[in-house]
């Protein structure tokens, strides 16, 4: 089979899709890899790195031709013109891109999404890594901009012996969540951490040992514990469907000027009743006073680390992808339930739900 790596064009975008390993693996096995010339650079990969694996550097419009191709994020308003009945793998994030959906579908791209692939657990090992970054990112982003230079109150998320650390709520206990508590709490923040779950909140009172504050989220908690905060990270996911609105404007309203609010689920249309996606150049955006950072692809900040962080879970994948997209699919409940698009229709019942259609079987 023929795969196709292009390069990347969201904005502020510097992960790649394969690594040499990957590349090497995929040879290995008698499989053409063809990579954009530039695809990796970003990341810290060059031509000729990929070149030694067994990859072959080609235009972007070859490598979108290939068989399988192989992405990192969506593809992008310019590219839909390249879309094709082949295989797309890929962070689609359907639920909040109705635009994007229409176009699989009328291509007819078998479209599989990342962040849809999941265990009879109802753990996602391909969102896992990424939400791990994205955790750990949402603190130092919320730490950068408390500070007043940056537009923030002048709160160091630390503190210093006799003045406190930064107030910090975070809204969701997931991979996302719990990276961002641990992160927060290990920097000498005072952390609140709100879920739905109480088992997830008594891992993390074990975890923590008793010292991040742990509440049961209702809408009254929420708005008590979001009304003190320095800073804010909602990590709130609904896989294959658009992220709840746990934040309101008026709790916003409340929030002491300039605190941040840093919503992670922003790629699935935010868990903040004012998000809206932003970009690495222009990460925030003023809102009563306060500043709310809502990149959509956060992961992006780090390049090197996140392409290896993702290209480890997602090879295994792949290589039984590139042997037979239809025979991996029918053998791995966890792949089928990574396919959104099939034959012309959307096929994932949470994504059809958020988009208002009705599911075909996969």
């Amino acid at each position: 089979m023929r795969v196709g790596v292009p390069t990347e064009t969201k904005s502020g975008e510097t992960r790649v899709a394969i690594a040499p390993a990957g590349v090497h693996a995929l040879a290995a096995r008698g499989h053409e890899v063809l990579v954009e010339a530039g695809a990796g650079r970003r990341a810290g990969i060059e031509d000729a790195e990929l070149e030694s694996a067994g990859a072959r550097i080609v235009a972007g419009a070859d490598a979108w031709a290939a068989d399988l191709v192989l992405k990192v994020k969506e593809p992008q308003a310019d590219e839909l013109g390249l879309l094709r009945d082949n295989a797309l793998f890929t962070f689609l994030h359907l639920a909040a891109n109705p635009a994007l959906a229409a176009a699989l579908v009328a291509a007819g791209t078998t479209a599989l999404s990342y962040d849809t692939v999941q265990l009879a657990d109802g753990s996602l090992p391909l969102l896992t890594p990424m939400s791990e970054v994205a955790g750990r990112l949402a603190v130092l982003a919320g730490a950068h901009h408390l500070l007043g230079p940056h537009g923030g109150r002048g709160v160091l998320l630390a503190g210093v012996p006799g003045v406190p650390g930064a107030r910090v709520t975070v809204l969701g206990a997931g991979v996302a969540g719990a990276q961002a508590i641990a992160q927060a709490a290990a920097l000498g923040a005072d952390v609140t951490a709100l879920d739905l779950s109480l088992a997830a909140l008594r891992r993390l009172d074990e975890r923590h040992g008793g010292r991040v504050r742990t509440v049961a989220s209702t809408a009254h908690a929420i708005e008590e514990a979001v009304r003190g905060s320095d800073l804010v990270i909602g990590a709130v996911l609904v896989p294959g469907r658009r992220a709840p609105t746990v934040v309101t404007h008026a709790m916003v309203e409340s929030m002491p000027r300039g605190s941040v609010l840093v919503d992670i689920a922003i790629d699935q249309g935010g868990c903040f009743e004012d998000s809206r996606p932003t970009t690495h150049e222009n990460p925030v955006r003023e809102v009563a006073g306060s500043q709310l950072y809502a990149v959509t692809n956060m992961p992006a900040a780090v390049g090197v680390t996140a392409t290896r962080a993702l290209t480890n879970v997602t090879l295994p994948y792949v290589l039984r992808l590139a042997d037979g997209v239809d025979d991996a699919v029918a053998a791995d409940p966890a792949l089928a339930a990574g396919v959104n698009v099939r034959d012309g229709r959307i096929v994932h019942p949470a994504v059809a739900a958020a988009l208002g259609e009705v599911p075909a079987r996969a």
